[in-house]
């Protein structure tokens, strides 16, 4: 089946790089509107000019997700340069700790818990107003396996993605039946810019990450974005609240 989004509008949060350029790409591929927001200005603009390289109408709004103001302009900025929003993905996050919990800052816990936490509710609180004023519409928000086991060295993290796994299910159970689907991935590890640091940390984490995956490798941020579009499109018409894993089988252990 080939999932095609002709026509739709979609909004992706932390576009610059990675999993969430992966996706637009992805979107635009399948015949997208795609609007792309980062913090990081060059990196969103990047992704917004391979967008339009593809031949699709892209937009690009530097926004932060942790604060309202700047959420709730971003997604009045979709509607009137596009018309509407039909799927969101709710991507922006970040890690910043490899450390036992003790040892963990406060400012580090509030500063994950912000990105990861407020700024995925700031997302969908907005969308989902939106979405309900137009009739119906599918958020995807990233997740981890850090949301569905424990992740030593990684407490605040890992707290963040147990919490992103709460909202979806949540906000999936509420509106439902308003025509409003909400799913979130839950990635294993990905050749991402989280990683590369991680690597430049200790370079023995790529090869111990890869064998702790039971298919043998480290995933790619395309894998993660087909399942982003896949859960966004009408292929998945009856899936909500799913907590979806793209790990290499990792959580199967």
């Amino acid at each position: 089946m080939q999932i095609r989004f002709d026509n739709k509008v979609v909004l992706l949060t932390g576009g610059g790089g990675g999993i969430g350029r992966a996706s637009a790409l992805a979107f635009a591929s399948a015949g997208a509107k795609v609007a792309v927001t980062d913090r990081d200005v060059a990196a969103g603009e990047e992704t917004t000019a391979q967008v339009k390289a593809l031949g699709a109408e892209a937009l690009f709004i530097a926004a932060d997700v942790m604060q309202a103001a700047q959420v709730q302009a971003m997604v009045a900025q979709v509607v009137a340069h596009f018309g509407r929003l039909d799927c969101a993905f709710n991507n922006a996050g970040i890690e910043e700790e490899h450390m036992r919990l003790a040892d963990c800052e406060e400012a580090t816990f509030d500063r994950i818990m912000g990105v990861n936490v407020k700024g995925v509710w700031l997302c969908m609180k907005y969308q989902i107003a939106q979405m309900l004023a137009q009739g119906g519409g599918a958020i995807v928000n990233t997740a981890s396996v850090a949301g569905l086991v424990g992740a030593p060295k990684m407490s605040a993290y890992s707290a963040s993605k147990h919490a992103v796994i709460g909202l979806t299910k949540s906000a999936a159970v509420e509106y439902g039946r308003k025509g409003i689907r909400v799913n979130a991935v839950c990635p294993g590890v990905i050749r991402t810019v989280m990683l590369e640091r991680a690597v430049q940390a200790d370079p023995k984490v790529a090869a111990t990450v890869a064998g702790a995956h039971p298919i043998g490798r480290i995933g790619e941020p395309d894998e993660v974005a087909a399942a982003v579009l896949w859960l966004s499109s009408d292929a998945s018409s009856f899936v909500t609240g799913l907590a979806h894993t793209v790990d290499g089988g990792l959580t199967s252990i």
